[in-house]
């Protein structure tokens, strides 16, 4: 069972927690982290998300959810990255680049730089079922043609150009 920490709008800790799957309380927010992985051919790593996902299923995304009750945005992030894809990432690896705000969520963005090849990513059941590698260009490509999920392409024009920059 997964248990969220609370927060007011300006994102100041209400003290209290919430299970993950109730209806949130009004006026409450949780975090959630998002996690761009790039590569030295300045490609960025998606997933598939399980067809099982009760929402999104089938589409790609970059890695990322939920920040768990005691946890940090920052060790959500590597959590996340791990638990999705077998990538290990100190802390200090991770660069983030801000913070979105959809419904009833502070989403932390983040990006790291790993050079791991496809055969070594390692998906999650139940979460991610397949990986690629994609340029920005293709990524662009995807996100016109509806195969990314709608939440992925929202925070990507949020934080295109500091994605890019990052990109170098």
């Amino acid at each position: 069972m997964e248990y969220w920490d609370l927060y007011d709008a300006n994102r100041r800790p209400l003290g209290r927690t919430h299970r993950r799957g109730q209806p949130l309380p009004d006026g409450a927010f949780f975090t959630a982290v998002a996690i761009w992985v790039v590569n030295s051919r300045r490609e960025v790593l998606l997933t598939l998300r399980d067809p099982a996902k009760e929402s999104w299923a089938g589409y790609w995304e970059n890695t990322g959810g939920a920040v768990q009750a005691g946890e940090s945005s920052l060790q959500a992030a590597v959590r996340e990255l791990r638990e999705e894809t077998g990538i290990r990432a100190r802390p200090e690896q991770l660069c983030f680049l801000g913070t979105s705000q959809p419904r009833h969520c502070f989403m932390d963005v983040y990006a790291v730089h790993a050079d791991v090849p496809l055969d070594d990513i390692v998906l999650q059941k139940g979460e991610t079922a397949d990986a690629q590698w994609v340029s920005l260009e293709r990524l662009d490509q995807m996100a016109a043609a509806g195969q990314l999920a709608r939440p992925i392409v929202q925070r990507l024009h949020e934080m295109r150009g500091r994605l890019e920059r990052f990109i170098g």
